[in-house]
């Protein structure tokens, strides 16, 4: 699980790039902004610090789920945009083709962030909340209405795994052995690398061939 953590790279988008709800590296996002293609540029209000996260219950405030509780399943910073688990849906079809009218699914769509509140699991209202730091300088999220912290949530994978509480058992791959380079390459074939490995000496060489 370490190792994932450390290998995982940024994700390199070009000028001009329009996020959207899909991932960057899908083919639908690819399709959207396909290469050449220069997409009108949307202005979003900057955020210089975050108060809700993957996880996090909150409520919205308006639109035609307004007052409802949902649990945020993805974040999209660069569109200032939250999508709440089977809130603020609409219907689409898939797969349609020709001879078939698709499958009628529904689809969570983005929701403003300033248009949602974060939960007080204190009495289940939404409040607003301020950053602060404990007396161990650790910083927390802390709420305007009756003072209580409230923590971040805890990713836990479809699987049931939260990656933050996971031990290296002992048929996992350590990250030194991961990292360790074990290959080194050169301009051999592999019989010459071989009989180097082994110490054998080999005076004849192949004669040349042509493909006509």
């Amino acid at each position: 699980m370490r190792l994932m953590a450390l290998l995982a790279a940024a994700v390199k988008v070009p000028v001009g790039y329009r996020y959207g709800t899909n991932r960057p590296w899908t083919v639908a996002a690819q399709k959207m902004n396909p290469p050449g293609r220069r997409r009108r540029k949307v202005f979003v209000e900057p955020i210089l610090e975050w108060n809700v996260f993957r996880g996090d219950t909150v409520e919205i405030l308006k639109g035609k789920d307004a007052g409802k509780q949902g649990k945020v399943i993805q974040v999209i910073r660069a569109r200032n945009w939250v999508i709440l688990e089977g809130l603020n849906t609409h219907y689409r079809y898939i797969g349609k083709t020709e001879k078939y009218w698709g499958t009628y699914i529904a689809s969570e769509a983005p929701v403003l962030v300033t248009d949602v509140a974060l939960i007080d699991p204190t009495d289940r209202k939404p409040t607003s909340v301020e950053w602060k730091y404990t007396e161990e300088g650790e910083k927390v999220r802390v709420s305007a209405r009756t003072g209580r912290i409230i923590p971040k949530p805890v990713f836990q994978r479809k699987d049931g795994i939260v990656p933050e509480q996971w031990k290296d058992g002992p048929k996992d791959t350590s990250v030194e052995d991961a990292m360790d380079t074990s290959y080194t390459p050169a301009l051999k074939t592999f019989e010459e690398e071989i009989m180097e490995k082994m110490g054998i000496s080999e005076t004849r060489r192949h004669r040349k061939s042509f493909w006509y």
